[in-house]
């Protein structure tokens, strides 16, 4: 009888160690997942407080690790603005983020901006609203929508563009998440811009109008004037590449 009790004993602990081996395994192999698919991403927000953010005092603030902004009935956002990241003016780069929205709400993210009065911005934006129409779309002060859902877009010197379509737009809008967490993706190597949202490509620019094609700049938050609305911004996060394209 002892000697069954002690068999059986070890073949537990044999089964418990090689459990715990599997475990070990397994952990190892995620960590090495997420840091090559991480790799080179440097943080842009500490999750805690706004240290390397600028904005409009009043308006932004960290709820539970996310940058927030919010308009209300009682505190109406009357002027859009912007909340400026203090970290430089990337060229060529990835950013990944994730954000949530809520309302009959608008927002972005600006990239390759330039800094206006009154917290205000002048360039390229990964569009974000609750409706749809401009969600994943890549536009850009004065000129409007650059590019929309589903387009691959050639803008030559003139300003003229060639416009290939490689997906439909409300196809597209199947891969964004209503009233949840959402990725967005920017990458901006030399001309071409590329915007994804939950690892789906949304658009496509290849941009080499001088006065818009902006080769660098300012990387902000947008907090849209109109009705109330929430938007929020976590794990925010970048990746400095080189192009190696001339402009």
């Amino acid at each position: 009888m002892a000697n069954k009790f002690w068999r059986f004993a070890c073949g537990l602990a044999g089964v418990a160690i090689g459990l715990m081996m599997i475990g070990l395994l397994l952990t190892s192999a995620t960590r090495v997942l997420a840091e090559e698919t991480e790799d080179g991403f440097v943080p842009m927000f500490n999750g805690q407080d706004l240290t390397g953010w600028e904005g409009v005092a009043g308006w932004w603030e960290v709820r539970d690790g996310a940058i927030v902004a919010e308009s209300t009935p009682e505190k109406p956002c009357r002027r859009s603005h912007y909340l400026y990241w203090t970290g430089g003016e990337p060229a060529d780069f990835e950013m990944r983020c994730l954000y949530r929205i809520a309302g009959q709400a608008n927002s972005g993210i600006q990239f390759r901006s330039k800094p206006r009065p009154n917290w205000d911005t002048w360039g390229y934006q990964a569009d974000i609203d609750t409706a749809g129409a401009y969600t994943g779309c890549l536009y850009q002060h004065e000129r409007g929508l650059v590019a929309e859902r589903g387009q691959r877009v050639v803008i030559d010197q003139a300003g003229r563009k060639t416009i290939t379509a490689f997906a439909t737009s409300a196809e597209l809008l199947k891969a964004v998440k209503v009233d949840d967490w959402n990725e967005y993706r920017i990458l901006a190597e030399g001309r071409r811009i590329a915007l994804w949202i939950n690892g789906v490509l949304m658009c496509e620019v290849e941009d080499h109008e001088e006065k818009y094609a902006l080769p660098r700049g300012l990387i902000a938050l947008q907090m849209h004037q109109g009705p109330p609305m929430r938007v929020e911004f976590k794990n925010l996060r970048i990746r400095h590449t080189s192009s190696g394209s001339a402009r």
